[in-house]
């Protein structure tokens, strides 16, 4: 565990001191791009973060190299290489992207030719585990064309969530948190050395997320662009790919006991086939979810726009912080439920916590649709959104009064071309034009 804590925060160090000369670089070079419609940032950010999480990555796999404890994953293992190699690929590319606005076809082709990479150097999938059949062997054209589509799955829903400051690298690192934890334990608790690379890879994305993180969060200082966004993708689908297709169930022996107490000891088998989809469950439902969109609209399913999950939280009255909060806490929810589910399966508990976790992120998720109004004896000990401004009461108290004045027929005695009204403060919903800022949402055109 040192030795992984060690890589990590040497990873996490070198994306972090080099993400600021990257800034400077990225303004210099002139990857500024304009604030496009559906951009939700209001100033032009430097891109190419991903340039410092890139180095961050070979740092963390030069320093694991030469440590004693997991020198043995480079020598017995060619995954290492293989990850390398196909980050390098995708790296490049996101690179250009960030620079000179590639074709997304293009980019496409580079992300399957990057999982071939690392099919070719012998990170795939070779069987997989599969529930009341058991363990299934895949030929080598299953096992590429699975392992390439998990991988571009995987890229271009990182990809489609980066949109708000801190909320890609954020939600990667939660789970990958989780993930760590799950490879951890499959390799110590049951001494599966095949286990060890995916755990390395966990612990260095933590890093490369960790490290870029404080330039990231709102406001935001770099983004780190489709270099970084698809980095950290094709590495997370690499340890997905590397402790599913690559650990044998059988060697777990947990065919052993009756036949419930074997469907309960089956279940770290199965959870590899969970976990990767646990991992990238919220972007990858933002995924399909903005396939089905745009092709429903008759739109091609790259075409950019305004309609993802973020976006959403935004016009449903979130703040740009609270939305990002919104989204760790579902990433964690489903991704450590999955693994506490996977230590104790017979535990009711895990469940009722994961249902009441649920309704609890439910209520947080729709609460800006419920302001109540507070009297004025509470409103010290509300929050400061829930308190009623003192110019609004002010306001309304005097149209109150405008209005019992007229139907008392006291208005209709003034002088023409007099209007003693009370002036109404500008900010007022409903006054000047101030409903654009009032219950409206923000984004009224998702096209």
């Amino acid at each position: 565990m040192r030795e992984y804590l060690l890589t990590l925060c040497i990873t996490a160090a070198v994306t972090y001191l080099l993400t600021g000369p990257v800034r400077k670089f990225a303004i210099v070079a002139g990857a500024m791009p304009e604030i496009r419609a559906r951009d939700v940032h209001r100033e032009p950010t430097p891109r190419l973060g991903g340039i410092a999480m890139f180095f961050g990555l070979c740092a963390g796999l030069l320093v694991a190299d030469h440590l004693t404890s997991l020198n043995w994953v480079f020598e017995k293992s060619n995954e290492p290489r293989a990850l390398l190699s196909g980050a390098a690929l995708i790296w490049l590319i996101g690179v250009l992207d960030d620079k000179f606005e590639i074709d997304a076809l293009i980019k496409l082709g580079g992300q399957m030719i990057a999982a071939g990479v690392m099919v070719m150097q012998g990170l795939t999938i070779l069987w997989l585990p599969i529930p009341g059949v058991g363990n299934v062997a895949l030929t080598q054209w299953q096992g590429t064309l699975l392992t390439v589509a998990l991988v571009v799955i995987t890229i271009n829903a990182v990809n489609f969530v980066d949109g708000l400051d801190g909320l890609a690298a954020g939600m990667v690192c939660i789970a990958t948190v989780a993930f760590f934890l799950y490879a951890y334990r499959v390799w110590v608790s049951y001494g599966i050395e095949a286990a060890a690379p995916a755990t390395l890879f966990a612990s260095i994305l933590m890093g490369m997320c960790l490290g870029f993180l404080p330039h990231n969060m709102h406001p935001a200082r770099i983004f780190m662009g489709d270099s970084g966004s698809m980095l950290i993708g094709l590495v997370l689908a690499a340890g997905a790919i590397s402790i599913t297709g690559q650990v044998d169930p059988d060697v777990m022996n947990l065919f052993s006991g009756s036949e419930r107490a074997t469907v309960h000891q089956m279940v770290p088998v199965y959870i590899p086939l969970l976990m990767p989809l646990t991992i990238i469950a919220i972007p990858a439902a933002d995924l399909v979810l903005a396939i089905v969109r745009r092709t429903w609209r008759g739109q091609s399913p790259f075409a950019a726009d305004r309609g993802h999950l973020h976006h959403r939280l935004l016009e449903i009255g979130h703040s740009h912080s609270r939305a990002v909060l919104i989204m760790y806490f579902w990433s964690a929810l489903i991704a450590f439920g999955a693994l506490a589910y996977s230590v104790n399966s017979a535990s009711m508990w895990i469940v009722l916590g994961v249902v009441f976790l649920s309704a609890v992120g439910l209520v947080l998720l729709l609460l800006p649709r419920f302001t109540p109004r507070v009297p004025v004896w509470a409103q010290r000990f509300v929050p400061p959104r829930y308190r009623r401004r003192r110019a609004a009461a002010e306001a309304e108290a005097g149209l109150a009064a405008v209005e019992a004045a007229e139907a008392a027929g006291e208005g209709g005695c003034d002088a023409p071309g007099t209007d003693e009204r009370a002036p109404v403060p500008a900010g007022v919903s409903g006054v000047n034009g101030a409903t654009a800022i009032g219950t409206r949402g923000r984004f009224l055109d998702r096209s």
